[in-house]
């Protein structure tokens, strides 16, 4: 009877902070023993070594009691209890692991400086084929002269490096020195606006806001990597420590909320956009606090390999022995 009324008490604070513990103990052992009452009408109305009067009405009473104060509300509970005691560190922990590396992320502004990064590289590419091509047609002796084609790759290129225009130089002669020589001059004017053409994409790329985004989730990375640390203690000695959960819940609440303003700058995973950028999102270790919350997550099988029927079985066998307990003990008292 004390370790069921224990782990209700336990699960109905962990949901309810603001109700006193003793208001939770007195719901938790009314609901039990009414849960009680129940599991021993149903006994007594099956026990056919004794006179009982309105033996159906009283098992479908007892059912009805049992389903209401004990399937529905004991057990769930106590399970929400040893589960929470056995696996609140490691979700904490996996919550922070998860947290920071998006809030690096945002601190390195890696996200930015990959997207500079790919657009230069597209840009290299694409003026590195449209240079080939004008090569290509100004050493094409089927078709001297600067012809329509060439003045079409050279606008191509303007355009690409983000000019008007690049000017038509004089060509004179055919032979491959002049060819080679007209090669030359392109590449040292392609060369040059490409150069510029980078540094502006840099320039550019670079999001107003880092100013901002940047110092605060440098000071959030360093603060979860500290609860990192106080969490990985925690688990080591075997301990639950109600303040440090509590602290890291609210750490995590604020790196939720940055992650979420700054969404457009991080690359979150299609599993944890759900999470992260719901319209009132609530951490993982938060919704470990909720008993309904927990069970919503095991029917949806978010805890697979974290013993939960281990935890069901644990919480029945102590229901049942404390009903056992409660018939034996009603029994003597109506001997």
């Amino acid at each position: 009877m004390g370790i069921s009324c224990w782990a209700t008490t336990e699960s109905i604070h962990l949901l309810l902070p603001s109700w006193p513990v003793i208001f939770c103990w007195i719901v938790t052992i009314t609901f039990f023993f009414i849960a009680s009452y129940g599991s021993k009408l149903i006994v007594d109305s099956l026990n056919m070594n004794i006179y009982y009067h309105s033996r159906g009405k009283s098992l479908i009473i007892g059912i009805i009691l049992l389903i209401l104060f004990w399937l529905l509300f004991s057990m769930p509970t106590n399970t929400h209890t040893f589960f929470y005691r056995s696996a609140i560190n490691d979700v904490a922990l996996k919550d922070v692991g998860t947290t920071q590396k998006y809030i690096l992320e945002l601190a390195d502004d890696s996200y930015t400086q990959n997207n500079i990064k790919l657009n230069i590289e597209k840009l290299k590419r694409d003026v590195s084929a449209q240079q080939l091509a004008l090569e290509a047609e100004i050493d094409n002796s089927a078709n001297p002269g600067f012809g329509t084609k060439a003045k079409s790759l050279l606008s191509g290129l303007a355009h690409s490096l983000g000019i008007d225009v690049i000017p038509t130089l004089s060509y004179r002669g055919t032979s491959p020195a002049e060819r080679k020589k007209l090669k030359e001059e392109y590449s040292k004017i392609i060369h040059k606006h490409l150069e510029a053409r980078i540094a502006e994409i840099k320039k550019n790329g670079e999001d107003s806001r880092s100013s901002r985004y940047k110092p605060e989730a440098l000071e959030l990375a360093k603060q979860l990597e500290s609860a990192k640390g106080a969490l990985s203690e925690a688990k080591a000695r075997g301990l639950i420590d109600k303040s440090l959960i509590s602290n890291v819940d609210a750490l995590l609440a604020r790196s939720y909320n940055t992650i979420k303003n700054y969404q457009d700058l991080i690359n979150i995973s299609d599993e944890d956009k759900p999470v992260y950028l719901a319209e009132s999102s609530v951490t993982r270790t938060h919704r470990m606090l909720s008993v309904v919350e927990v069970w919503k997550d095991i029917f949806k099988g978010k805890y697979a390999g974290r013993e939960v029927i281990l935890w069901i079985l644990v919480a029945v066998l102590v229901d049942v022995a404390a009903f056992i307990f409660f018939t034996l003990a009603t029994k003597k008292e109506e001997e």
